[in-house]
């Protein structure tokens, strides 16, 4: 149990900050609950369903202030869940420690493009038609490189959408709102395999849902449109800070990928 309330404090801080960034806590909480004892397997299982249920706990404030953009959003969901699959039956094809270098240069381009790049906003411009077409395309780069590389579409989904333009705040909310589609069916997944922890799930889940409440609210209410954009360039230079590591301590012979 000690071991569990240790998992909700850290799921409540990590899901705080990520909620702001518009993805989903599960690329750290995995390996900080693998950290802390439990399966590998049952963290996977249990930080995908923390992601759909911070998501959907921080959609009321998102949808009140306008920031989801549903027809950015839904040709995302439709265009990424087909390519999945796809994007991981690929990957039997590259070796996987080239996949995640690759999916390094992305985060540290993304990152840096978050940070010292600043695009004309445009969705205000765009017809209903050519906002599909935006969503459709980045549902096809994110579902097929999300399943190519094992990793959430979110991760690529907010800074494609601002490089086109995006306002941060929505690009972020958007993202949120698709990740509670795409984490819901890994969750199902590895359930249905029997990877479940109901005691673990229980503590974390009112963790994850508070720190989804907490992160909308600065998103919304805390924070411009520069620190939205910060914070999105510095949590993917985490991601990216964390792969670079795992992947060096694995050519070092210390770990494994």
């Amino acid at each position: 149990m000690p071991t569990h309330l240790t998992a909700a404090l850290v799921t409540f801080v990590f899901t705080t900050i990520l909620t702001v960034a518009g993805v989903g806590a599960a690329f750290i909480l995995i390996p900080v609950y693998y950290a802390l004892g439990i399966d590998l397997r049952v963290a996977m299982a249990v930080a995908l369903l923390l992601n759909s249920i911070a998501m959907v706990c921080a959609q009321p404030r998102l949808m009140r202030e306008k920031l989801v953009m549903l027809d950015v959003a839904l040709p995302i969901i439709v265009v990424a869940t087909p390519l999945s699959p796809l994007g991981a039956y690929a990957s039997k094809y590259v070796p996987k420690d080239i996949l995640l270098w690759l999916f390094v240069g992305f985060l540290l381009f993304a990152a840096s493009m978050m940070i010292f790049h600043h695009p004309r906003e445009r969705e205000h411009d765009a017809s209903r038609r050519q906002l599909w077409a935006y969503g459709g395309s980045v549902g096809a780069l994110a579902g097929f490189l999300g399943g190519l590389l094992g990793v959430g579409g979110g991760n690529f989904i907010v800074p494609v959408l601002v490089w086109l333009g995006f306002n941060p705040k929505k690009a972020s909310a958007t993202t949120s709102f698709v990740v509670i589609f795409s984490s819901f069916a890994g969750f199902l997944g590895h359930a249905s395999l029997g990877h479940m922890s109901w005691s673990l799930l229980g503590l974390t889940a009112l963790g994850s849902a508070l720190g989804a409440i907490v992160g909308a609210w600065l998103m919304t209410s805390r924070l411009n449109r520069r620190q939205v954009k910060l914070l999105i360039g510095v949590v993917l230079y985490m991601v990216a800070g964390k792969m670079v590591w795992k992947l060096l301590a694995y050519y070092a012979g210390h770990g494994k990928l």
